[in-house]
């Protein structure tokens, strides 16, 4: 059905172009005019006829390009060009490039290659955009005269060889162990010290403690002593320092029974044994401070 329409439109010399779409007109193999959307009169009587169309809308092309950077790593740059014919230029667009996109990908190849061996493969991946923007400015400035608008430029992917990227990963990788186990080290260097200060503070006040303890006996010694020997007219401090330790000796006589275990103690016992007991225990008091 179509074909019979478009038949029957160039019978009677219409010709109909398409949105987005330009036409281009000759007389006798001549160009005379470029049509715009709609439908327009071509009278082939006089010569006149379409010779073809031509589309305005954008497009986009992918380029890979091989090259070497500056220290000798083979990478495939990935640039992806939209480009679209300029509606005012269109006979230039038209008759001046038979393949466009066979031009573009000339000048892109160009350009990357005379770009990237100048830089080391990192400052490719850090520079990127300033190669899209050689790119771009190149492109202008050649395909404005062949009726073509560069509209943008992009290096979207940069492939090195497999085994730089995997040497890179390695290098990665061991980087990013190293700071782990400096972490790790720091961490491990904390709760070190950590724990020697809780070891400390933990002696400390147990030392507190004792002190403590020993002035609590000391000053309860003292109370008794000065209260038996208040209560008991006729006692010194001695009598009540023996009956003390005589209490204490039989105190610890009856632990040493009560308990379970297997190990035996043997002492002297008898009242000349707990005389010699209190003496000295006595004497190693009033000794140490001498020896010290």
């Amino acid at each position: 059905m179509g074909k019979l329409v478009a038949a029957i439109g160039k019978l009677l010399c219409c010709v109909q172009v398409d949105q987005s779409t330009v036409a281009i007109k000759e007389r006798f193999g001549k160009f005379e005019d470029v049509l715009d959307p709609g439908c327009h009169c071509v009278p082939w009587i006089i010569g006149s006829r379409v010779s073809g169309k031509l589309t305005l809308r954008l497009r986009q092309m992918d380029v890979r390009c091989e090259t070497k950077t500056k220290d000798n790593v083979f990478v495939t740059i990935v640039a992806s060009i939209q480009y679209r014919a300029m509606e005012d230029k269109a006979n230039d667009a038209y008759y001046k490039l038979s393949n466009p996109k066979s031009q573009i990908q000339s000048y892109v190849f160009d350009v990357i290659r005379a770009s990237i061996p100048k830089l080391q493969l990192d400052d490719v991946f850090e520079q990127k955009n300033d190669i899209a923007k050689s790119v771009e400015q190149e492109l202008e400035k050649a395909m404005f005269a062949y009726g073509y608008e560069i509209v943008q430029t992009l290096i979207v992917d940069i492939e090195p060889d497999e085994k730089v990227k995997k040497a890179m990963n390695e290098i990665n990788a061991a980087a990013r162990m190293r700071v782990a186990a400096n972490e790790k080290a720091e961490a491990e260097k904390i709760v070190q010290i950590k724990r020697a200060e809780g070891e400390a503070e933990a002696k400390y006040l147990s030392g507190l403690g004792i002190a403590r303890q020993r002035q609590a006996i000391v000053d309860g010694l003292r109370d008794s002593v000065l209260g038996f020997s208040g209560n008991v007219p006729g006692t010194s401090a001695k009598d009540v320092m023996d009956l003390v330790l005589l209490t204490q000796y039989f105190d610890t006589m009856k632990e040493i029974g009560a308990s379970s275990k297997s190990s035996a103690v043997f002492l002297p016992h008898g009242p000349g044994a707990v005389a010699d007991i209190a003496s000295q225990i006595r004497n190693g008091f009033l000794q140490a401070p001498g020896l010290t």
